[in-house]
C-alpha cells in the first residue's frame, strides 16, 4: 500500500518550470537554497510566538500566509527531487520504515 503520492505535484511543478524555461536555474544548489529560504519564511511567522500561539496560528490572520509558505516548501522540495531524479514517494516510505525500526511504538497493553 502506498503511504503517499507526490507524483501529481511533481509533474505540475515540472510543467510550471518547463513553461517558463527555468530548467537552467533549477540546479540542486539553487533549489536547495530556495527551499531553505521558504522554510525560513515559515519560521519567521512563528518567531517570538509562544507554544500556545504557534498552535493557534491557523485561527489568526496568518493562516493564509502559513498555507502559502507550506505550499512553496512543497513545490521547491518536489522540484529538487525532480532535478536530482529522486523518487520522493519511495524515499519517504523508506525513511518512515527506517524510523519505525529505530523508534518502535510502545506496546499498549
Amino acid at each position: 500500500m502506498k503511504l503517499i503520492d507526490t507524483t501529481g505535484l511533481a509533474a505540475a511543478a515540472a510543467q510550471f518550470a518547463h513553461e517558463r524555461d527555468w530548467g537552467p536555474y533549477h540546479s540542486p544548489k539553487n533549489l536547495s537554497m530556495a527551499l531553505s529560504v521558504e522554510v525560513a519564511e515559515l519560521v519567521e511567522i512563528f518567531q517570538w510566538s509562544t507554544e500556545d500561539e504557534s498552535r493557534a496560528v491557523m485561527e489568526t490572520g496568518e493562516a493564509d500566509h502559513v498555507r502559502q509558505e507550506l505550499a512553496d516548501i512543497a513545490i521547491y522540495l518536489v522540484q529538487l527531487c525532480n532535478a536530482m531524479k529522486i523518487d520522493l514517494n519511495a524515499a519517504v516510505e523508506a525513511k518512515l520504515a527506517m524510523n519505525a525500526r529505530k523508534y518502535p511504538a510502545p506496546d499498549r497493553c
